[in-house]
């Protein structure tokens, strides 16, 4: 005879008994214990369902084999059914990923242009910079004069060679965007402002081209300002590790003012001895490997990255796999909008063809076919859900464990006892635990605000999930039910409503019959295209979420001198005749009683009479009679405190460092 494994079917609660072996059988005995622990149930159960048997419960253990026609039994009286099933074996998928072709042969590869990221602190002039190198007006069109996103750009210099430029955000809110600018460049220049000196994002900036291992090119911006000290700012970066040669160090400084134009053929000339020095080379041939720098979705185009060619020709008609999406490259385009029929290597592109948006800072592979296309990603998102699954099979393990812990802490006080009287003890014990419906228990008081968080591209939501990551204030629980990329659409608003929560946009739109179905339904739509004014909205819209502050201003007291009664009709009312000693008592506030150090009453007043007239408010040094809303025992001797209750806004305390 062989044992037979039973476990429990969730969903259809059915209990199915599987064979150990391919071929169904019967099996005359199955161990109690594994029933126990497979249907979820205690040995008491267990016993409990064998009442009224013949089977003899006092003579069962916890390892006693029973047969197999009182195992159906338990199941049957547990509310649950049984069916035979086989057992499935589960087969390994082989890995079907795609992966980075070997290094290449030395004789094939060719010099390549230079990728420099231009990083610094925000409003240093980086953009600025850019602008005078290609002879642009990028820095016009960013809303707030800063810059939002990360852009690439190839500039050609008189001498005739090629640099690809990468500008990133110097606002602290990007810091992702400067660390995949640092991981996709070959040299940085790190724009230092001359009359504002090494900041906050300056010393990031450092620290993401000293985890890249790139070198550092230092430019100091704004010498032609009248404050300008060139010499501070290159003694402040001693301090970061930031050497430049007029100290002994190897870290080229140029002089620059990147309004005026000045000096910026020296720091071009660095940049390429620099490159030269690097010997930077790339193969032109076989298949392409990049980096998204960017994506987004545009409406005539569709998913859009741009991304740097690191190695290879990228070509119209080429299949290209990043992360968990792909392509059939349609249209190729430079900065400037105008379609390209191939990229070389250090090229920026934009690639339209994209059947799913990759996320930025994703490696760009190309592979054979659409059909291998999909097999890359179908097994990228199968290994995906294996580690999901396992991370939270490890965390039901945990709880199983804690849970465990917790069950066998329970009955050690209970091992002594028999099994009824353990059933009745448990059960005195926990009946007040599930007085209430589930739904009841399932209700929290904490406040929160739901999320709805839209962005034009990939970098920008990237960058407001980190600035919300850092979400540390316990008054209100911030919660993101949902982000995305493109405009503000119904489905947004819908599921705004269903959460009751409030929709936030950066640099996207909202058509005008959007923002007439948000305004109907009663949700907040939030459109902003400069970051910290977002998360300024966000602040605001979290304190408005947490209760006032109430404090107390005291406006007077007052010493109870006698007792007496007032007849009110039938019926005698108790009055303390008391003398103001400070302030005014202002019968609109709220009184509190004190008697020694503690304090007997707290409420509002029936009535205030100074002799025989109600009054509003009685002075400082006038004697007074009053009752309170209620049954109150006044003593000669006693205090009344006047005091006002008044409510300030609360603030949040989050800080996101900006």
């Amino acid at each position: 005879t062989f044992a037979k494994r039973l476990y429990l079917d969730k969903p259809t609660r059915h209990m199915k008994i599987k064979p150990l072996h391919s071929q169904v059988f019967q099996s005359s005995v199955l161990l109690a214990s594994t029933c126990r622990l497979l249907c979820a149930r205690n040995n008491d159960h267990v016993l409990e369902a064998l009442l009224n048997t013949s089977v003899h419960l006092d003579s069962l253990e916890k390892d006693t084999v029973l047969e197999e026609r009182w195992i159906k039994e338990v199941v049957t009286r547990s509310g649950m059914k049984f069916r035979w099933a086989k057992l499935s074996a589960s087969r390994e998928r082989p890995n079907r990923d795609a992966c980075r072709r070997p290094p290449a042969d030395p004789t094939l590869l060719v010099p390549r242009p230079p990728v420099v990221t231009i990083m610094g602190h925000v409003d240093h002039g980086k953009t600025t910079l850019l602008d005078s190198l290609r002879k642009s007006q990028i820095v016009s069109t960013e809303a707030g004069g800063i810059t939002q996103h990360i852009g690439a750009f190839l500039v050609q210099l008189p001498t005739g060679e090629k640099i690809t430029f990468l500008d990133t955000p110097g606002h602290a809110a990007f810091s992702s965007m400067r660390a995949r600018g640092a991981n996709a460049t070959d040299i940085v220049v790190l724009v230092v402002a001359a009359d504002d000196g090494v900041m906050n994002q300056t010393v990031e900036s450092i620290e993401h081209a000293r985890r890249a291992k790139v070198p550092v090119i230092v430019a100091v911006n704004k010498c032609d300002k009248p404050h300008a000290d060139p010499q501070r700012v290159k003694q402040e970066l001693l301090a970061h590790d930031v050497v430049c040669e007029e100290f002994g160090g190897d870290v080229q400084a140029i002089h620059i003012s990147a309004l005026k134009g000045d000096n910026l053929l020296a720091l071009t000339e660095a940049t390429v001895a620099l490159a030269e020095v690097l010997e930077l080379k790339a193969e032109p041939t076989g298949p392409v490997e990049g980096l998204v720098i960017e994506s987004r979705t545009d409406k005539g185009k569709g998913p859009v990255t741009t991304a740097i060619v690191q190695q290879g020709t990228l070509k119209r008609g080429c299949v290209l796999v990043a992360g968990k999406s792909w392509a059939k490259v349609r249209f190729l385009f430079d900065e400037n909008g105008c379609a390209v029929r191939e990229a070389g290597p250090s090229t920026a592109v934009e690639v339209v063809g994209w059947k799913e948006l990759p996320s930025a800072g994703e490696t760009i592979l190309e592979v054979e076919s659409e059909q291998r296309a999909r097999e890359v990603v179908e097994w990228r998102s199968h290994d995906e859900e294996q580690r999901k699954l396992q991370e939270e099979q490890s965390a039901i393990e945990q709880k199983q464990k804690l849970h465990l812990e917790e069950y066998r802490r329970e009955r050690e006080g209970l091992s002594h006892l028999s099994w009824r009287q353990r059933k009745v003890a448990l059960y005195r014990a926990n009946k007040t635990r599930f007085a209430t419906r589930p739904s009841e228990r399932m209700q929290s008081d904490q406040l929160s605000l739901p999320l709805i968080i839209k962005g034009d591209v990939d970098g920008s939501v990237e960058a407001i999930l980190n600035i919300l990551d850092s979400y540390d204030a316990q008054q209100c629980e911030l919660e993101v039910v949902h982000f995305g990329i493109g405009d503000i659409s119904e489905n947004d608003v819908n599921m705004a409503e269903m959460f009751g929560g409030s929709i936030y946009g950066f640099n996207v739109a909202a058509s005008r019959g959007i923002e007439q179905l948000a305004a109907r339904k009663g949700i907040p739509l939030r459109l902003h295209s400069v970051i910290y004014k977002l998360v300024d909205q966000l602040k605001e819209e979290l304190s408005a979420k947490l209760p006032p502050l109430v404090s107390e201003n005291i406006t007077g007291e007052a010493s109870v001198v006698a007792m007496f009664d007032v007849t009110v009709g039938k019926k005698k009312v108790p009055v303390a005749g008391c003398r103001v000693q400070k302030g005014q008592l202002d019968r609109r506030f709220r009184f509190r009683l004190i008697r020694g150090r503690d304090t007997v009453w707290e409420g509002s007043l029936a009535a205030l009479r100074h002799h025989k007239d109600d009054v509003q408010t009685v002075r400082a040094g006038m004697e007074c009679g009053l009752s309170a809303d209620g049954d109150v025992d006044f003593r000669a001797g006693d205090i009344v405190v006047c005091f006002e209750e008044v409510a300030a806004p609360q603030v949040t305390s989050w800080d996101p460092g900006f």
